[in-house]
């Protein structure tokens, strides 16, 4: 085994899509790839100091969605250009957004599947972001991708991984095996 110091290497990183509005009601986003969930109702994100933390400040609405192969060159620019200096970012997109049904956030409807979210809490909060601990509302997902039956179809979404080892997205494959049954074979 070869040794490498400690690094950001939580293997799969999902590829999320924050989206919120700010005090005039523009819509926003930006990719956050240091998130997962936290319990069954909550996600957790670690956050710098964006336009989106901005956001948060005056409308603890948010929605998160999860990144595709078809969505990576918008969702990737979203991740590198900010939105407190690029008034036109979300033009250049060229997604579809509505206002979510159930919180005060910008629904980005390329997206298979998005969680609509509120803060539920703020840890460690300095100037320059914080953990941000979500309570998810409500889950949307586009029923071209719900399965027969009638639940999303996830093997079917192309989402994609961060991998933080290259720096490259990774679509993820296909399904391998039965959580909560194939282990029942060692028994």
């Amino acid at each position: 085994m070869k040794d490498f110091k400690s690094n950001a290497w939580i293997l799969p990183q999902p590829v999320l899509i924050i989206g919120t509005y700010n005090k005039e009601g523009k819509p926003n986003a930006m990719n956050a790839a240091w998130g997962g969930q936290w319990d069954m109702h909550e996600i957790a994100i670690s956050l710098g100091s964006h336009a989106t933390t901005d956001n948060l400040k005056d409308n603890d609405s948010f929605t998160i969605a999860f990144a595709t192969v078809e969505t990576m060159v918008a969702s990737d620019y979203v991740g590198i250009v900010s939105g407190r200096n690029t008034p036109d970012k979300m033009e250049k997109t060229g997604w579809t957004i509505e206002k979510a049904p159930h919180v005060n956030a910008p629904l980005f409807t390329d997206f298979p599947i998005t969680l609509e979210c509120r803060v539920k809490q703020k840890i460690s909060e300095t100037e320059d972001g914080y953990n941000l601990v979500g309570e998810i509302i409500n889950i949307l997902c586009n029923e071209k991708y719900l399965a027969e039956d009638g639940k999303p179809d996830v093997e079917n979404m192309n989402l994609i991984t961060y991998d933080p080892v290259h720096h490259t997205y990774i679509r993820l494959g296909k399904t391998v095996g039965n959580a909560f049954c194939d282990g029942k074979k060692l028994k």
